[in-house]
């Protein structure tokens, strides 16, 4: 069965998605490996960001759930880590500005006392066909969102972390961060730039009993392009061969449990990466024949 084209405003709420995607709501099962954790999930209202907040309290982690001005969605999420018999602290407000991600962790710290994890998730993109077609306010948007919130966010808590010689920060990068596609160039270039970022803090870190994971999914099933789906190719837009969020939230579980340094998921995701360092011309020939040509239409 094809999913049916549908469009919405951004950020896009997953109540308005048909059909419901999985974020684990009935399919994850936890086993108390993160028990008695405190962890803050940036954009956990929807998306991935749910289904690891869902996955979190499962295996016994209190969740604040921070997110943009997704009321509706928020208090959904909070609902299950709550029916997971967890804490759920729910946090709004534009993450964009170092004011609110300085609050989120005090808000964090006063109500679980601590913080043991940080997933920097939530993101903004638009796709163009042009490069005249980003303006300056988006293309500014679209780093204050997705790189300048991850470093505010992360500058705040890792005081926190270092402290106690512990703790776990995931940054949420993607595919798009090791091999960019047509129409998604201020996307991509925000996620290369947390690639490098986290990369750089991964290193600074050692010995301080604080890890890293950097995750790069692939095409994930969220909201994340409903307000573009009627223009984008079936690939692009978390059609029905879309990964489930609650996969990739039950690898980000284990990735915090075993201290792993990346993630790729789907794994086709490190295999295209892989290519396109060794060589470009052939990973455009590959997605070419696995997507079409609209995925690389240049023949160099």
């Amino acid at each position: 069965m094809n999913q049916p084209v549908q469009t919405q405003e951004p950020p896009g709420s997953t109540a308005e998605m048909r059909p419901r995607p999985d974020h684990g709501e009935e399919s994850y099962r936890g086993s108390g490996r993160l028990e008695g954790k405190k962890a803050v999930i940036r954009g956990a209202d929807s998306g991935i960001g749910r289904a690891v907040a869902i996955a979190f309290a499962r295996e016994g982690a209190d969740v604040l759930i921070s997110y943009l001005n997704e009321d509706e969605d928020a208090e959904e999420t909070a609902r299950w880590v709550r029916e997971a018999g967890r804490r759920a602290v729910l946090v709004s407000g534009d993450i964009s500005k170092s004011p609110k991600c300085r609050e989120i962790v005090e808000r964090a710290v006063a109500e679980f006392g601590q913080i043991d994890v940080l997933v920097s998730n939530a993101a903004y993109q638009m796709s163009h066909d042009t490069l005249d077609e980003i303006s300056d306010e988006e293309w500014e948007h679209t780093f204050a969102t997705n790189v300048s919130a991850m470093f505010y966010l992360v500058k705040a808590a890792l005081p926190h972390m270092l402290v106690t010689g512990s703790g776990h920060i995931v940054v949420m990068s993607s595919g798009a961060g090791l091999r960019s596609f047509p129409g998604a160039a201020a996307y991509s270039a925000t996620k290369a730039a947390q690639r490098m970022f986290a990369e750089a803090l991964r290193h600074e870190l050692a010995d301080t009993g604080v890890s890293l994971t950097t995750v790069y999914p692939g095409e994930i099933a969220t909201s994340l392009h409903d307000h573009e789906k009627d223009r984008m190719p079936s690939w692009y837009r978390g059609g029905p061969e879309a990964a489930p969020a609650a996969k990739l939230a039950a690898k980000i579980v284990e990735a915090v449990e075993e201290d792993k340094r990346a993630l790729y998921y789907p794994p086709i995701v490190r295999l295209l990466g892989i290519l396109h360092n060794v060589t470009p011309k052939g990973s455009d020939a590959f997605l070419r024949r696995l997507r079409g040509a609209s995925a690389a239409p240049r023949r160099d």
